[in-house]
């Protein structure tokens, strides 16, 4: 059983709000339904209520999405664990991200890719770099990121099974990529416009091929048994995914 301890960070739900917050002796937390002593709280196992509030262990996706700190746009975890699925990464795989952004998509890739396997991700904005290291020290529960602070000519290895690229232009990577991607290794790209995927299409047609472009939409439900319905709003466009794998030229 997981305990709450000093420094554990704990979710607490309150109605249709949560909140991620890291525990210390003497502090405590203050909403809508009172104040929370953390000090009660120590020792005591996640999953239960305390008065009005739900204290929970966070999850991935809790920590992604209420935890790091945001200075670009991330990608969501309706997305990510679809692209995860289809770089076809699982425990030992060698992963390349060429963009880091704030970090929230690396923390899922450091995950999947598991003790055995690496995450050799590139952010050339220093700005980024510094928020996305801080946010992956604090959040990365294994130690198999490298992050470097570069493009990709700062790759001083090959033969990765598969890349994501997060960047502006992701069709001027794709020469590179195919250099460092293993035989039928994997790349995948996100991008906000259709336009966007025009050119990126138009760097896969040599040296790649089984392309696929998608787009993922999210719809929520209400769960109160007595009048199930959609929420009004729901999160729809967030980016369209492009996926293809590599072949001998």
């Amino acid at each position: 059983m997981r305990r709450i301890e000093e420094g554990s960070y704990i979710l607490i739900v309150h109605e249709d709000r949560r909140y991620l917050k890291r525990v210390k002796r003497g502090e405590l937390f203050s909403g809508r339904a009172g104040k929370l002593l953390y000090d009660d709280i120590i020792g005591k196992n996640f999953g239960f209520r305390h008065g009005e509030y739900l204290i929970l262990e966070p999850s991935l996706e809790d920590l992604i999405m209420h935890g790091i700190k945001r200075e670009t746009q991330i990608v969501y975890p309706k997305d990510s664990f679809y692209i995860c699925l289809k770089l076809d990464l699982k425990n030992g795989s060698k992963l390349l991200e060429v963009g880091c952004g704030s970090g929230a998509l690396t923390l899922v890739f450091s995950r999947v890719c598991g003790p055995d396997g690496r995450v050799v991700s590139l952010e050339k904005e220093e700005r980024h770099y510094r928020n996305a290291k801080k946010n992956i020290d604090t959040f990365c529960e294994l130690k198999n990121v490298d992050l470097v602070l570069g493009d990709l000519s700062q790759c001083k290895e090959d033969n990765f099974d598969a890349s994501f690229i997060d960047v502006r232009e992701p069709w001027l990577c794709m020469e590179e990529v195919w250099r460092l991607l293993r035989p039928c290794g994997i790349v995948g790209t996100i991008v906000p416009t259709a336009n966007q995927i025009s050119e990126t299409l138009k760097s896969l047609q040599e040296g790649f091929a089984d392309v696929e472009v998608v787009e993922l939409l999210l719809r929520r439900y209400k769960t109160i048994p007595e009048r199930v319905r959609p929420f009004d709003r729901m999160v729809a466009h967030t980016g369209y995914l492009i996926f293809a794998k590599k072949i001998t030229r």
